[in-house]
């Protein structure tokens, strides 16, 4: 399929939509023309109940999300509770919609969170790993010829020191050559589950002759689109704290209260970045250009790379610009990681497909920094303490100071209460 054709009228189901980017993707499809199914079990919001965290930016129930789209674009999306890990519930789900689609951003998505203890990081395997299972059973029975897009991370493949393919490897050894996917050395539980269900999603793909498109993705950064600002309502979340923000939104959040931006370590560690709305133009143009039967494609979604320290130079050089000193700070690194290490990841796929990026000096002129700073009297500043997760002896710091006021200290019954 040209990557100039936009079907529309297709059947999509957004799994995980009540998160940071699936809120997003439902209104972004249905105002493309799609019949939306909109699915959560709306995990996210009790975890940060149990933890002490919430979004910078106030974010409505799905209900009123759903009921304000509907009154202000007069667009339909159908809202779904249900559970991942749920097999019945997943397999009815896919033979009531029948989706041609399945975008799959259902999962735990926080290293933090998975190396909190034990009990976390079973919760983040399970989460993960069955739930995708589960979804790939149901469309091998129900919809066999639905296109799984499926959100990876760029965290899958480490920090190699060998230039990073989009998730396949040309092998030499002892004379023959193969096309074997690319070595993975994940840093977290949660990256490690990521793996799994990458491993998962090729042998679905081969065995069973399932489409899917496995979109390895660097950091998002920003927090508006062209649906969410038409009502404060249509918001999507904005993390800060060091268990579900980014190094970026932290940075941002510190620099709005005066705080200094704290760089782990030497600041070395590179990685990959994609604006909000090029996230959903990369999903859009997977959904446009579907896998074939039986075909594993993989593409790394980033379109810019940054040091951590790069990240935080950044932020106080767009805050000098308005007058305001800016200082940065280091502390030890909790996780285990290379600080300092070659890093140079292709991701050309995506825009052969007709990506046209945003970048992130102007992203962060034109909204981060200026939405993060009209709400800085929402900030705890307890959440921008010292990380409160070491990757050698786990622990969480926030989680513990709020446990006394009424949250569950069981991670795991809490998630599987809703």
């Amino acid at each position: 399929m040209s990557s100039r054709t936009k079907p529309s009228g297709l059947t999509v189901a957004v799994l995980g939509a009540d998160g940071y980017i699936g809120w997003p993707m439902a209104m972004h499809l249905s105002r493309q023309g799609h019949r939306v199914v909109a699915v959560d079990n709306l995990a996210r919001r009790r975890w940060d109940r149990e933890g002490g965290t919430y979004s910078l930016v106030p974010i409505a129930t799905m209900a009123r999300r759903v009921a304000r789209w509907r009154q202000l674009t007069g667009r339909e999306i159908i809202w779904r509770r249900a559970d991942m890990r749920d097999f019945r519930a997943v397999d009815a789900l896919m033979a009531e919609f029948r989706p041609q689609a399945v975008i799959h951003f259902a999962e735990q998505r926080s290293a933090p969170f998975s190396m909190i203890d034990r009990a976390h990081a079973v919760l983040t395997q399970e989460n993960n790993v069955v739930g995708t299972l589960n979804l790939l059973f149901a469309i091998r029975d129900q919809v066999p010829d639905c296109h799984l897009i499926k959100l990876g991370t760029m965290g899958e493949y480490g920090t190699p020191n060998i230039d990073i393919e989009e998730g396949y490897l040309e092998i030499e050894h002892n004379g023959r050559r193969d096309r074997l996917p690319f070595p993975k050395v994940a840093g977290s539980f949660y990256h490690l589950s990521k793996v799994h269900d990458s491993n998962n999603i090729y042998f679905a793909t081969r065995a069973w002759g399932v489409r899917a498109t496995d979109l390895n993705q660097g950091v998002v950064y920003g927090v508006d689109t062209e649906d969410t600002v038409l009502h404060p309502e249509l918001s999507t979340r904005f993390d800060f704290d060091s268990i579900w923000g980014t190094a970026l939104n932290r940075f941002c959040a510190q620099a709005a209260v005066g705080e200094p931006l704290t760089v782990y370590g030497k600041g070395g560690q590179t990685r990959g970045f994609l604006d909000l709305r090029d996230t959903m133009a990369c999903i859009t143009l997977a959904l446009h250009n579907p896998a074939e039967r039986g075909e594993c494609r993989v593409f790394n979604q980033f379109t810019e790379q940054f040091s951590v320290r790069e990240l935080a130079a950044l932020v106080a050089k767009v805050r000098e610009s308005h007058g305001l000193k800016t200082e940065i700070s280091h502390l030890p690194n909790p996780r285990v990681e290379l600080e300092e290490h070659y890093y140079n990841a292709k991701h050309q796929h995506l825009l052969d497909l007709g990506l046209e990026p945003h970048y992130l000096a102007d992203t962060l002129l034109e909204s981060v920094i200026a939405r993060v700073e009209s709400l800085r009297d929402r900030v705890d500043r307890v959440l921008l303490e010292a990380p409160s997760v070491s990757w050698k002896r786990g622990g969480n710091e926030i989680w513990e100071r709020y446990s006394g006021q009424g949250v569950s200290s069981d991670p795991v019954k809490g998630a599987l209460a809703g």
